[in-house]
């Protein structure tokens, strides 16, 4: 049987920012997220994880539309995102979401959430007024609140409850793919499980696919049928959850994961520690941007890109070392 076409493929996606110097100076330019490539499969949850400023959240944007790429492709049930025109843009996005990482910020103070929620109904024209309100007493039911909540103001609620709200929003127009911005970064550690709880059961109920993005491993590695993990706008290695805990190959995912606490406390893993500092991504490094704090580093490292490479079942890096070690 021939393999289902993924729901989301990115191609070579680059986004860089200029930034200025100063009136007698060229601008400068952010590499933000350099020639990533990925694709997500109907149905699954695709973990994106990597230390502040690795570029993560701008792919999430850039997926949508909600900041333009530099150049690159983004295929949406094989049509190229990039292309639409502003009424086709407006239309796709009924069926891609995102929700943010502060839910109090994403939210009108002025607004009662109920109102807020059947906005974006107003805006795709989904049914009338009535048929509207009662969608967002069953949205609201679907999220864990209730219906009273639906005339209250952002203010009235707790921290979980607010993402709550926005995650209502977002599905409230019956969404197929939705990003999810660091969405449990905010909250105390009971009310995150209790999110990514309902996360996973509105994605059975709904038939959702999610792009989580974050840099908490443990909640990626709960949520998650697929991670890749990114550094300084690059992607360094893709594979299943299991895989890449089990056997992770970059140098850099290593090091990740040693920080990760063992769940068995008798169980210590030996730590992995960096030596330098990130760079700048104003001024990467030449050839593979990790190669100033790897340990592994050989000359091609200072000089060439490694690629993205499959060397294990489903499992993918790019690091020049590792594809030695598998050839």
């Amino acid at each position: 049987m021939a393999a289902t076409a993924p729901l989301l493929e990115i191609n070579r996606l680059v986004k860089y920012f200029p930034v200025n110097s100063g009136y007698f100076e060229p601008p400068r330019i952010v590499k933000a997220v350099n020639s990533v490539s990925l694709a997500i499969r109907e149905g699954e949850t695709y973990g994106l994880v990597g230390e502040s400023g690795c570029g993560k959240s701008t792919t999430g944007r850039l997926i949508l539309r909600l900041i333009e790429p530099t150049e690159g492709q983004v295929k949406f049930q094989g049509r190229d995102v990039l292309n639409f025109s502003k009424e086709e843009l407006r239309k796709v996005r009924k069926d891609m979401q995102m929700v943010f990482q502060d839910p109090f910020s994403a939210l009108n103070p002025r607004i009662r959430i109920g109102s807020a929620i059947q906005e974006t109904m107003d805006i795709f024209e989904i049914g009338d007024a009535k048929d509207r309100k009662v969608r967002v007493y069953d949205i609201l039911e679907k999220v864990g609140l209730q219906r009273d909540h639906y005339d209250r103001y952002p203010h009235e609620f707790s921290g979980g409850q607010r993402q709550r709200i926005v995650l209502a929003r977002a599905l409230a127009v019956g969404p197929k793919f939705v990003v999810c911005d660091e969405p449990v970064s905010a909250l105390d550690v009971s009310t995150q499980s209790q999110i990514i709880n309902l996360l996973e059961k509105l994605q059975h109920d709904m038939k959702l696919t999610y792009l989580f993005i974050a840099h908490n491993l443990s909640v990626v590695r709960h949520i998650s049928d697929r991670i890749g993990v990114m550094y300084l706008g690059h992607l360094m290695e893709e594979a299943e959850t299991d895989s890449l805990f089990e056997r992770p190959m970059h140098p850099y995912t290593q090091a990740l994961l040693s920080a990760v606490p063992h769940p068995n406390p008798r169980r210590k893993r030996e730590r992995v520690i960096l030596s330098g500092d990130v760079p700048s991504p104003l001024n990467l490094p030449t050839g593979c941007v990790f190669h100033t704090r790897c340990p592994y580093a050989i000359g091609a490292c200072r000089d060439t890109v490694p690629d993205l490479r499959e060397v294990d079942a489903r499992h993918k890096v790019a690091c020049h070392k590792v594809h030695d070690w598998n050839i």
